[in-house]
């Protein structure tokens, strides 16, 4: 595994992390299956784990509570994020601060996932959605220096909305934001025009989510795969969005090296860009870490490659089904 500085932090962080989300609301979560998976990543030199308390209204943060415990004598990265209070996601334009973070429920939700983790204090708090207009408002400000103060949380951090990478910008000039967690992956390239040069003349660290775009990227779907109802993709996989990631991910595969499959060159495209700090697959099943961690091995795609899958930008605007 290698490692980086995660921004002002001064974290040496693994380059693969461990998104929780996984673990809590989708189809085939398994407690037993969770725990195990977790193990093999820390053995496998993974310390950075992100989670929130809307993955399954805490359950994700108590399993890597568990995590925590088992391991005393590692230094595991724990970040999780604050639900809005609306418990709508994304955050539209048109909301105000006090619908989704006044001061009071900021607090009130770093309080329960305390709780939930059974830790002290939180290595990174997140705002689980974002809007660039609230940035110079007091209240989240006031809100964020009081947990710092009380050692509640010792950095605080903006996960930003599906495809607005831009929507964050003006907030991280504030001084009060520590890193920025953003889709990026070989379609979602846009964080590389304003979003990564603010972060490293700011010294923020950057946190790429998504890097398989929701699974299109492991090159397995087809334009007949189905979600069960109560799995979250059921609602993101409408026709019109299943049809075109195919036909993004199809036009992948002659790509794609020899003894590599699609999911491994997505992994160390993003890996590749020294602007990210840290990048978190879901990976609910053991096969899912082994595979995932062996591509933090300090090898990333041939500059040939990298210049190809550039053409493979894929510009998308947030619809209703985007979340």
């Amino acid at each position: 595994m290698e490692y980086r500085r995660f921004g002002r932090t001064g974290w040496q962080v693994s380059e693969v992390g461990y998104g929780m989300w996984g673990m809590a609301g989708w189809t085939g979560s398994d407690d037993q299956q969770s725990d195990h998976s977790l193990d093999l990543a820390v053995e496998g030199g993974c310390n950075f784990f992100d989670t929130a308390w809307g993955y399954g209204k805490g359950k994700s943060e108590e399993i890597l509570g568990r995590l925590i415990r088992r391991n005393p004598d590692k230094r595991l990265y724990v970040a999780t994020k604050i639900p809005p209070k609306n418990m709508k996601w994304p955050s539209k334009a048109s909301y105000k601060l006090e619908d989704c973070f006044p001061a009071d429920h900021i607090i009130a939700y770093t309080e329960k996932s305390l709780q939930n983790l059974g830790v002290e204090t939180i290595d990174l708090q997140q705002f689980h959605v974002w809007e660039d207009s609230w940035a110079e408002q007091e209240e989240w400000q006031r809100a964020v220096e009081k947990l710092k103060a009380d050692g509640k949380i010792q950095h605080m951090g903006v996960s930003v909305n599906r495809w607005e990478p831009d929507n964050v910008l003006h907030t991280l000039r504030t001084g009060h934001i520590s890193s920025v967690q953003v889709i990026y992956n070989i379609f979602d390239q846009a964080p590389e025009d304003k979003l990564f040069p603010l972060c490293r003349e700011l010294d923020i660290a950057t946190i790429a989510r998504v890097p398989f775009d929701e699974g299109t990227l492991t090159g397995t779907f087809t334009t007949e795969t189905t979600f069960p109802e109560d799995d979250w993709r059921s609602t993101y996989f409408v026709p019109e969005n299943l049809k075109s990631s195919v036909a993004h991910a199809d036009r992948l595969k002659p790509l794609v090296p020899a003894g590599m499959t699609m999911a491994e060159m997505a992994l160390r495209f993003i890996i590749s860009n020294p602007d990210v700090s840290t990048t978190i697959p879901g990976m609910r099943k053991a096969h899912h870490v082994q595979a995932n961690l062996q591509a933090s091995d300090g090898r990333g795609l041939p500059d040939e490659l990298l210049e190809q899958l550039k053409s493979h930008r894929w510009d998308r605007e947030p619809t209703e089904w985007s979340q």
